[in-house]
């Protein structure tokens, strides 16, 4: 279970990268909902002890009950449909243990996990049509009970992980080229349909976020107004902010126009108090933990190391993305938390056990003389 681990490899860095981004995490909780900020850093305490521990478990080792982890990932997103809370007309929650409990934020984790081994020990029929056909309806599966909570913005992001997994994986470029063909015409028709209102698969209130984001003056006083006020909360923090946990009237945050600030805006909260200079630090953390994951990746052991690392570094950079981009007014509105800096202790405690196994598979790794000697 312990063996091949080699402590002189134990990424420092990485662990400095996640915590300090963390910390930040707690200190924009505690300006957006104090009463919230000592649970985050518990959570904080908790995530890391929990990602030493199982960085010294080997992978390949936790790696063997893949289907294990696959069928429990199956059975809380079906806990969630049947026993699930509705909360702004999703039924994405349910509570464990007197916790609130969120599966697809563990989903996103499990099918890391999972597809690393599978692919592992397929990986020589990789792309043959039916590896490539069980790998699809094995993703899509989970991806159905996501879409129908609705959580439309979790479900497209675990699309984007699972194609970085495949490419990871080692899927032939003719393959991919041929995939995005298809896919790429098809998604434009899907939008132009969607943009025309034509279409009957997505809630209207998703639609409507859609609509604010194109006509943004014409759903300035509804659907638009938190993306706005959370732009205009950024903007006037300008270089320096206005400090944290300011007494300023003209402070967007403390007038309570933005909802949410703790979770979907946090990002709005960090650039009004520590300004530009505070935003570009979250964004180099998050680019530098998502380049130190790939990085990993590249020195794996194995396939199944190179998947986890490079299946959680696109998770951390791609999400991030999504969360800035909306605070800012460049997506539609969503609810993608900001990796380890949004409040959420499902979300939290699922990345640092992630992580955990990227520690791990850092310490396996292999040199690059020793590859090429081999």
């Amino acid at each position: 279970m312990f063996d091949g681990i080699q402590l002189r490899k134990y990424d420092i860095k990485l662990v400095l990268l996640i915590v300090t981004l963390s910390v930040i995490g707690v200190y924009a909780i505690g300006s957006a909902e104090e009463s919230l900020q000592s649970k985050q850093l518990v959570g904080v305490i908790a995530g890391a002890i929990l990602m030493v521990f199982i960085s010294f478990f080997n992978y390949s080792f936790v790696l063997k009950f893949h289907w294990l982890m696959y069928l429990v990932n199956l059975g809380l997103l079906l806990a969630v449909y049947f026993l699930g809370d509705d909360s702004h007309g999703a039924q994405r929650w349910f509570e464990l243990a007197g916790i609130r409990f969120q599966p697809s934020e563990t989903s996103k984790i499990l099918l890391i996990l999972f597809f690393a081994q599978f692919i592992m020990v397929y990986r020589e029929k990789l792309n043959t049509f039916k590896v490539i056909v069980s790998c699809v309806i094995l993703v899509l599966i989970p991806w159905a009970l996501i879409v129908i909570q609705p959580d439309l913005s979790t479900s497209i992001l675990l699309i984007v992980v699972f194609c970085m997994i495949m490419y990871a994986a080692g899927l032939r470029y003719r393959i991919i080229f041929g995939i995005l063909g298809v896919l790429i015409p098809a998604f434009l028709v899907g939008i132009y349909i969607i943009m025309e209102g034509d279409i009957k698969y997505i809630k209207s209130y998703q639609l409507d976020r859609i609509n604010a984001w194109r006509f943004p003056e014409e759903y300035a006083n509804s659907e638009a107004l938190q993306s706005l006020n959370s732009v205009m909360a950024i903007g006037s923090g300008q270089l320096e902010g206005k400090g944290y946990k300011n007494n300023e009237l003209t402070s967007v945050k403390n007038g309570n126009f933005i909802s949410e600030t703790q979770t979907d805006f946090i990002f709005a909260v960090i650039g009004e108090e520590f300004g530009f200079r505070g935003s570009v630090v979250v964004i180099v953390l998050i680019t530098l933990i998502s380049l130190e994951c790939l990085s990993v990746a590249r020195k794996a052991k194995d396939l199944a190391g190179t998947i986890v690392a490079a299946g959680m570094g696109t998770l951390v950079a791609f999400q991030g993305f999504i969360n800035i981009g909306v605070a800012t007014f460049l997506l539609p509105n969503t609810g993608l938390p900001l990796p380890f800096v949004s409040y959420g202790l499902t979300s939290l405690m699922s990345l640092y056990m992630g992580m955990g196994v990227v520690l791990n598979i850092r310490m396996q790794s292999r040199d690059f003389r020793l590859e090429e000697e081999d």
